[in-house]
């Protein structure tokens, strides 16, 4: 069957040490599972990887907000990033919860029937373009709901450059019954209390030097902090393989964004890497598509990416492409942290 990797080699589960091993055995036991692709195509920059599953458990699986919403938050953030790999993935978390319904509403990208889930999958799918206003929930949970729309935002764009779309060999996650079953796989770790801050061991030693505004207040809210610091630290790593004028076209080019999918036509990327030294314009594409269009990555942006640099290790890719994600989840969060916090209710 073929292999769901795109441009990486992963490290498996049998074959893992250290940190990576470490990172493995705490998913199987958190999440359920062994093997998880999201994970596995991350492993060549063990870094990027414990960061990217710390923010992930202490925001989606710890934490005291319900499951089942926090999971309707993600299938949001996932439907409006065009990730379907991250809709299917999720819409099985939300049968793993016993939400049958809601899971399958969401999986068609239908609007839930209940209010309050309506809201919730309404506000996470604009989070996209208005970036991070505050959530529709009580002001003491706002923080893990925060939390999770930026990590499906940053996952949503490692996944769709990383991996093809099928979460199972074969797209058997397109069946309805298949959906179901895989849920009740994992269904006894996704309704498990977990205790927050476990993860944070994994972390290499780099505590947040303060809690961010968006999760002061929340009682996992130094949790999150820590892993987000921790994320953001490893995604600038990939920057620093970028000119110094090529990591500013990628932030400038952000910042001016609205959040639209890119059109097809026009050039872009393109258009915007003229004025650039020829050998910094690949990584600037790459980073730029993992920003704001990485299901538009393709195998020849990665080729002229590594014929330029002459790098081909795994592990400088996604950093780079981690840059790009990082990049563009710092524009949805925006400069006014503690207004998120302020208005929520």
């Amino acid at each position: 069957m073929p292999a769901p990797f795109r441009y990486v080699t992963p490290v498996a589960p049998k074959e893992a040490d250290g940190r990576v091993a470490a990172v493995y055995r705490q998913i199987a036991q958190d999440f359920g599972l062994a093997r998880m692709p999201l994970f596995m195509t991350l492993s060549p920059a063990p870094d990027v990887l414990a960061a990217v599953w710390s923010l992930l458990r202490e925001s989606l699986v710890a934490g005291s907000a319900s499951r089942t919403d926090k999971e309707v938050v993600a299938v949001a953030v996932s439907s409006a990033n065009r990730c379907p790999f991250c809709v299917s993935a999720h819409s099985v978390l939300l049968h793993a919860t016993g939400a049958h319904g809601l899971a399958e509403t969401v999986a068609r990208g239908d609007t839930p029937a209940d209010p309050r889930h309506a809201r919730l999958f309404a506000w996470g799918a604009d989070t996209r373009t208005t970036g991070m206003t505050a959530p529709p929930v009580p002001p003491d949970v706002a923080a893990e709901y925060i939390g999770t729309a930026l990590t499906f935002h940053f996952i949503n764009r490692m996944v769709s450059a990383l991996l093809t779309d099928d979460v199972l060999p074969g797209g058997l996650q397109r069946w309805r019954p298949v959906r179901r079953l895989a849920g009740r796989m994992v269904a006894g770790a996704t309704r498990r209390r977990h205790v927050s801050g476990t993860s944070l061991a994994l972390l290499d030693g780099d505590p947040a030097d303060e809690t961010p505004a968006w999760a002061a207040g929340s009682p996992s809210g130094r949790a999150m902090g820590t892993a987000f610091a921790a994320l953001h630290k490893a995604a600038a790593r990939g920057g620093e393989s970028l000119s110094s004028q090529a990591r500013l076209a990628v932030r400038d080019e952000v910042d001016a964004w609205d959040g639209a999918h890119p059109a097809l036509t026009g050039g872009w990327p393109t258009d915007r890497l003229s004025g650039l030294p020829a050998v910094d314009r690949p990584g600037v594409r790459l980073a730029l598509l993992a920003a704001m269009a990485p299901y538009r990555v393709s195998d020849r942006d990665v080729a002229e990416w590594r014929s330029a640099t002459g790098v081909h290790g795994d592990a400088a890719l996604v950093r780079l492409l981690a840059f790009g994600a990082m990049t563009a989840v710092t524009h949805l969060l925006g400069s006014d942290h503690a207004e998120v916090r302020q208005k929520a209710m």
